[in-house]
């Protein structure tokens, strides 16, 4: 098939379209260096000619409120046009365990927007929906950061290995669309203040961890079901537990 991937140069981009050229498959890494804009639609009839699958895994570039829903709304807008001309049978998108529960921040208000335009298309769809990845420890430490000290909620979360987010992902782009959703997540469960603080302790950072149920996870103060999967989720291989014994720190841009 040939499958083109929304965001196939970022941290999960990269290994689904590694993971799908060794299965054969003729792959296009679609990205705006490459020349394909999803907000401005350069490049997208284009790139789309002759795809059988498209998968949208890029996120906005900001996740200022009003920035990250024009983001998703136009981005979503234009994709779907481009595949609906271009005849493409199956649309995947990567989105997160609990959009519908967390509307109270701006940018998951921006997922269920761009979720919505997909439920709405007349192309046939899978929505992956998946828990919080371990390499984005260090960006919830940062959000939580006031002076010295990282403040965390200590909610429940389950999060997965980016290498499971894109096997999970290569299976459901080889298969059927669903036309709904299906969940993804990391086999342990860990509060969120346990998982940052294990991640933090290996890498060196040695800042006070304060652990508080007001601390908002990116605008939303959560309960323990809120970032939680559900029965039929999709479990990876790979433990948080394990992962963070060798974890390393983010690179510096």
């Amino acid at each position: 098939m040939k499958i083109v991937v929304i965001g196939g140069t970022g941290l999960i981009g990269s290994k689904l379209v590694k993971r799908l050229e060794a299965k054969g498959h003729e792959v296009i890494a679609a990205s705006p260096a490459s020349g394909v804009n999803t907000v401005t639609g350069e490049g997208l009839a284009e790139v789309l000619a002759g795809a059988q699958v498209v998968v949208d895994v890029a996120n906005s570039p900001s996740f200022e409120d009003k920035a990250v829903m024009e983001f998703f709304q136009t981005s979503g807008r234009n994709l779907l046009s481009a595949e609906t001309a271009a005849g493409v049978k199956h649309h995947v998108a990567l989105s997160v365990v609990g959009t519908e529960r967390l509307q109270d921040s701006g940018y998951f208000r921006a997922k269920l927007v761009q979720e919505n335009l997909i439920r709405e298309s007349k192309i046939p769809y899978t929505l992956v929906h998946s828990t919080q990845f371990f390499e984005f420890m260090f960006g919830i430490a940062q959000s939580g950061t006031q002076g010295d000290k990282v403040h965390l909620s200590p909610a429940m979360m389950q999060p997965i290995f980016s290498d499971d987010v894109a096997d999970a992902l290569a299976e459901v782009v080889v298969g059927s669309p669903s036309n709904g959703v299906k969940e993804i997540a990391g086999p342990e469960a860990i509060r969120i203040s346990d998982a940052v603080a294990k991640y933090l302790h290996q890498i060196g950072d040695k800042r006070e961890i304060v652990v508080d149920k007001q601390t908002p996870y990116f605008g939303v103060v959560l309960d323990d079901r809120m970032l939680m999967p559900g029965p039929n989720v999709h479990l990876g291989r790979t433990a948080y537990s394990e992962w963070v014994k060798t974890a390393t720190p983010p690179p510096t841009r």
